[in-house]
């Protein structure tokens, strides 16, 4: 069965920046197609929610997979609601640890 994907405010704002960063440093169309790929791979995990790393040391019930080896997607899974929310999109080598660990679900 599949479940409906969300995106965070702060992972829509992590995308804008990730899109803003690409545009700058290759340009729009990079930055457009890199960004509608991430959101693809995103909303394919509708079919397997449960994809990716348990990541219950930062926080629970939290999952990470990644996506081209360069950007960590950070996801939580609530089973009841039949929802995946993004929580966040981390690109690059960024500490998601602490991020994450002050993130809400919202």
């Amino acid at each position: 069965m599949t479940y409906t994907v969300r995106f965070s405010s702060d992972a829509a704002n992590q995308l804008e920046a990730l899109y803003r960063y690409v545009a700058s440093s290759a340009s729009p169309t990079v930055a457009a197609d890199y960004v509608d790929a991430i959101v693809a791979h995103c909303e394919g995990l509708a079919v397997f929610p449960h994809r990716g790393t348990m990541r219950d040391d930062i926080r629970p019930g939290l999952r990470t997979s990644s996506y081209k080896k360069r950007t960590v997607i950070a996801t939580f899974v609530d089973d009841e609601a039949r929802q995946l929310t993004v929580l966040g999109v981390f690109y690059g080598g960024q500490d998601y640890d602490s991020l994450l660990s002050a993130f809400d679900n919202g």
